[in-house]
């Protein structure tokens, strides 16, 4: 049964958070009768700037969550009133990234670490709203609205190589501007890292089908089991596509650089690992696996060793070549018969330093994956037969990112199995003049492939990093290839280039268009109706911080956090079951509650309630929308500030009055 969640009785945040009044200061200290009745004479009146928050300018892909969070809040409310809340989130979500259900469960949201919240109480709880929103889009069988192809763009063909989150993102992307969109893909299925090198528990394979399927359903053509360089040349695609965009990914494991790895067939990398675990294959008889690493990845491979358990009885199966076994997940309660794996993960760093989250340390030591922090590799030791047995290591100090190894300090695991997962790099077979030196690709800054003519890339090819790096990656490489086969020439991209709030749009969809401007030099802008009452966009330019901001609003309101399924050391054999739940509809609403609306008018009427002058007031309910809740009347504004003091999202500056 659910927690209810408690609204009432929460304490006030303390008055330390009120910006004018410094510590040691009283309300004595000021003369408010001079600041209210004659006001400041820098003949300054409040004018709304609307800028990005941090949120969003934190996220890869370049999410507007300030307005789903709005739309979940019940603020922002669909102009079609028979639209759901959780459809018109999904709508806004989908502007940026066509994965909600994915990204809700496994993006280490880089958007909660900068939340403004977090002076306040807790960050708001981004992650699991997406979380929420996906699966409801996918259990009420939303799709996406098919492109109206016309003109350049239908007769313009992309092609994109790899389906990983950026190719599959770029497809979506180009195909919702018109243009025809084919994938070329190696593997049998598509979805890339998203499917070969993250565990069944942590992405479920009917989401992550589901949103694949969504895309397709647009008009998107796949080429399955088609490999770039082996089955269809480069030549043949610049002849047959207009474009090209590379997502390949990093689909290659880098070694340990130590004598012996190379030699053994027991030393693998953890791509290797992941992939053939995610193909339904899975390893032989190890009983003590060391995997090396420190990031997310490592984790993954610790975490599926333990719940593989070693095998002690073994069938005869096809492709088995030393490594990777051929045994099917499905299949293996009637294959074998699974007991315990002792699995050790070692980082370089400090354990509290690793570069994997907390919370998936965390997670891997409860499920029994014993950590050590701070240790190197030396060797690996092999046995008569050249067969890896244990890994020889000492402990270390980190100088920047090389590590300084401890004399005296030398000892061995035990190793059956030792796991690589220090890093990846790109497979070039067959059209290996489009690597570097590093083993990835170069572009510029509009993701064009240096020295190619036509072609792209983005993700992990031009630098690893995080899934909704990738998407993020593909919208913008989307936008450009646009303008290239437009003909176009190549825009400067915004300073902060995420999806922004913009008043125009709101205004339009809900039937209040700004009316046309003839040009013509007129004066004063407040009774217009060509012109936006005192608004200035900054959005491209500027992130707003707390300081700016009045936090003495907000109340401590808990986080309401997603129902996590713990398994121990005892029962993590064999458990491949989704690890976290997602939200109900009361706890995805009240997580909208809980932002903060940074930078954005959330409609709390403090500027009306404060001004001393009865100079600010409610825009006519027939005529407001999103950021267009206020507005000052002028004639009575003394410049006092107040309003400006008391604006909790730091929407309300102070500029020129007329």
């Amino acid at each position: 049964m659910s927690t209810p969640i408690k609204k009432k009785g929460l304490p006030k945040t303390d008055g330390q958070f009120f910006r004018r009044f410094r510590e040691g200061e009283k309300p004595s200290d000021w003369d408010l009768e001079e600041k209210i009745f004659v006001g400041d004479t820098s003949y300054k009146c409040p004018t709304y700037v609307v800028k990005t928050p941090p949120c969003s300018a934190s996220c890869p892909s370049g999410h507007d969550i300030r307005g789903w969070l709005a739309i979940a809040r019940g603020m922002d409310k669909p102009a079609d009133e028979n639209m759901s809340w959780q459809q018109y989130a999904f709508d806004r979500m989908v502007k940026a990234n066509p994965f909600p259900a994915v990204m809700g469960r496994v993006c280490p949201a880089p958007c909660e670490d900068g939340c403004n919240r977090n002076v306040v109480d807790d960050f708001v709880g981004i992650n699991a709203l997406e979380h929420y929103i996906g699966d409801w889009a996918i259990d009420n069988g939303v799709k996406f609205e098919q492109p109206v192809s016309s003109g350049n763009e239908a007769s313009k063909k992309v092609a994109i190589v790899g389906s990983g989150p950026g190719g599959l993102a770029a497809a979506y992307f180009l195909r919702k501007k018109g243009f025809q969109v084919t994938i070329f893909e190696e593997h049998e299925k598509l979805g890339g890292m998203m499917r070969y090198g993250i565990p069944t528990y942590r992405v479920p394979r009917d989401k992550l089908d589901a949103e694949i399927q969504r895309i397709l359903d647009m008009g998107v053509e796949a080429r399955t089991s088609t490999r770039v360089g082996r089955d269809v040349s480069v030549e043949q695609l610049e002849d047959e596509f207009d474009a090209i965009f590379w997502a390949i990914g990093a689909q290659k494991g880098r070694p340990l650089p130590v004598p012996g790895f190379d030699e053994c067939e027991n030393c693998i990398t953890g791509v290797e690992f992941l992939e053939a675990f995610n193909q339904g294959w899975v390893y032989g008889t190890a009983k003590k696996i060391v995997v090396v690493g420190g990031g997310d990845t490592s984790i993954d491979v610790a975490s599926v060793a333990r719940r593989l358990g070693h095998i002690t009885e073994v069938r005869k199966a096809d492709n088995i070549d030393g490594k990777i076994g051929g045994f099917t997940a499905d299949d293996v309660a009637g294959i074998l018969r699974r007991e315990g794996v002792e699995a050790v993960l070692t980082s370089l760093f400090p354990i509290d330093q690793m570069v994997a989250a907390e919370h998936e340390r965390q997670e891997a030591m409860r499920e029994g994956v014993r950590i050590i922090g701070g240790v190197m590799p030396l060797e690996v030791i092999k046995d008569e037969n050249g067969k890896a047995i244990a890994l020889k290591m000492c402990e270390c100090k980190m100088d920047g990112m090389t590590p300084v190894p401890i004399e005296g300090t030398e000892f061995e695991v035990e190793a059956d199995l030792i796991v690589a997962a220090i890093g990846q790099y790109g497979d070039f077979e067959g059209y290996e003049d489009f690597a570097n030196e590093r083993g990835f690709m170069d572009t510029d800054a509009y993701f064009r492939v240096a020295g190619k003519e036509k072609h792209f890339a983005g993700g992990d090819i031009i630098r690893p990093h995080l899934l909704t790096t990738a998407i993020g990656h593909a919208r913008i490489a989307a936008d450009e290839i646009a303008h290239y086969l437009s003909g176009e020439p190549l825009e400067k991209r915004p300073k902060v280039d995420v999806a922004h709030f913009n008043l125009l749009n709101e205004l339009a969809q809900r039937g209040k268009d700004v009316q046309p401007y003839d040009g013509a030099q007129v004066m004063g802008t407040c009774e217009s109706e060509w012109a936006v009452h005192n608004y200035e966009d900054r959005s491209s330019s500027e992130v707003i911080t707390h300081e700016e901001m009045f936090l003495g609003h907000f109340t401590e309101m808990p986080r309401a956090k997603r129902e996590e399924i713990p398994v121990d050391a005892e029962r993590v054999l064999g458990n491949f079951e989704e690890r976290i739940k997602p939200l109900e509809e009361e706890k995805a609403r009240y997580e909208g509650e809980r932002c903060m609306s940074c930078g954005l008018c959330f409609e709390c009427d403090n500027c009306v309630i404060f001004c001393p002058q009865d100079a600010v007031h409610r825009v006519p309910k027939a005529e407001r929308a999103v950021g267009r809740y206020v507005f000052t009347e002028y004639t009575r504004c003394v410049g006092c500030h107040i309003c400006s003091d008391v604006c909790p999202t730091g929407y309300i500056k102070m500029g020129l009055g007329q």
